[in-house]
């Protein structure tokens, strides 16, 4: 009978570590949704290097990166990644496209389904962002072991995933 308390001592306080580290993760993404919604690391990026872009069309272009090694990219697809209305998508696509960062072209496989790609600038403006992002990250990471970085990046990853499955992009009607 003792080992069975004790055993159950342990998992106990297993149970009131994890409870603390829960509520402790809470707190910290509490601090990282207040720079998350300022979108502090886009505002830096779109500072250093197209101050006339929005927040908005940094995702728009980040969404076309994302999609095009997964085939062709289209508003829907935009508006999936993103997480938002179809519609609105459009209107977005259609400012980047007036700044010569997207254009719309035919589908080879089926002329009537208009893709986007992302143009010369829109590739090199998105390359420069991605290296201020890269700066920012490396300069927080800078007193981290190599060690640490490796178990952040992979854990970081695993709980967006399981955080991305909480509200799955939209089904296709």
């Amino acid at each position: 009978m003792n080992n069975e308390m004790d055993a159950t001592t342990v998992t106990d306080a297993n149970n009131d570590d994890t409870a603390a580290h829960t509520v402790a993760i809470g707190r910290s993404m509490g601090r990282w949704r207040v720079l998350v919604g300022r979108r502090v690391l886009a505002r830096l990026a779109i500072d250093n290097v197209s101050p006339g872009l929005d927040i908005t069309h940094i995702d728009v272009l980040d969404a076309v990166r994302r999609a095009e090694p997964k085939g062709e990219v289209t508003v829907g697809a935009v508006a999936e990644a993103m997480r938002i209305d179809p519609s609105r998508a459009s209107r977005i696509v259609g400012d980047m496209v007036g700044r010569g960062l997207l254009k719309r072209q035919a589908s080879q496989s089926d002329a009537r389904r208009i893709l986007l790609v992302m143009t010369e600038p829109g590739q090199k403006l998105m390359a420069e962002i991605q290296a201020v992002k890269r700066r920012v990250i490396d300069g927080i990471l800078a007193d981290w072991s190599p060690e640490d970085i490796a178990q952040f990046d992979r854990l970081f990853d695993r709980f967006v995933t399981g955080f991305e499955q909480l509200h799955p992009p939209r089904e296709k009607e």
